[in-house]
């Protein structure tokens, strides 16, 4: 089971002040970055007006994203044309981009093959209202499926719903091999069932980061 710290930076200083938070706790984080177009919210560099500085540092390597030495960056594109956005996010140092199946407009296969083609790993998230039949065809050309814990994207602390373990299941019947990571209303209370259902990753937000106690929260998660 990998537990995955996951932070939706409302600037670059929290993007960094949270990191540092678990950068000596876990070895992947993921980001999620928000273009208020798929969803409602906003996150960093998106909710900036202009071009944001330090995001352009790190386009042009200037700088690194923090804690880049330490920890490896799951990038969770949570936009409207991710076939714009998966090269700023791998030039950045994604080292795995998550892309959701509502999202591509146009050939699927070949946006997750530029993915591949750059040598970072790629998953599929689908929301709570797609059905698993829709990810089937594409399982060749991903490494994780990432399925919605939640009704609505972009909004950490949303309560969790109860078909996702039902598509946890469906999906292990189909592909037994395919890696599942489940993102939103994961919590010490609801982990244990997706665990049994046949998750493989908890992506976790404010279970962890609103507990009060970061290292014991993953700690006890990391028991589970």
């Amino acid at each position: 089971m990998e537990i995955l710290p996951a932070i939706m930076p409302e600037s670059y200083d929290d993007l960094r002040d949270k990191l540092a938070e678990v950068s000596t706790l876990v070895t992947v984080v993921q980001i999620d970055v928000m273009d208020g177009r798929f969803v409602e919210s906003k996150s960093w560099p998106y909710n900036l007006h202009g071009t944001d500085t330090d995001f352009s540092k790190i386009l042009h390597e200037d700088e690194g994203l923090p804690f880049w030495d330490r920890l490896d960056f799951e990038i969770d594109l949570i936009v409207e044309d991710p076939q714009q956005q998966v090269e700023k996010w791998m030039k950045a140092g994604a080292s795995r981009l998550v892309i959701h199946i509502e999202s591509i407009k146009d050939d699927a296969v070949s946006l997750l093959e530029e993915v591949k083609r750059g040598e970072v790993g790629v998953g599929l998230a689908l929301d709570m209202d797609t059905d698993v039949e829709e990810v089937l065809p594409f399982l060749d050309y991903v490494d994780f499926v990432q399925l919605m814990g939640i009704d609505h994207d972009g909004f950490q602390g949303a309560p969790f719903d109860q078909k996702v373990l039902e598509k946890i299941k469906r999906l292990k019947e189909e592909s037994p091999s395919t890696l599942i990571s489940v993102d939103g209303g994961v919590n010490l209370e609801t982990a244990p069932a997706l665990i049994e259902a046949g998750a493989d990753r908890l992506i976790i937000g404010s279970a962890i980061f609103e507990s009060g106690d970061i290292e014991g929260a993953i700690t006890d998660f990391e028991s589970l």
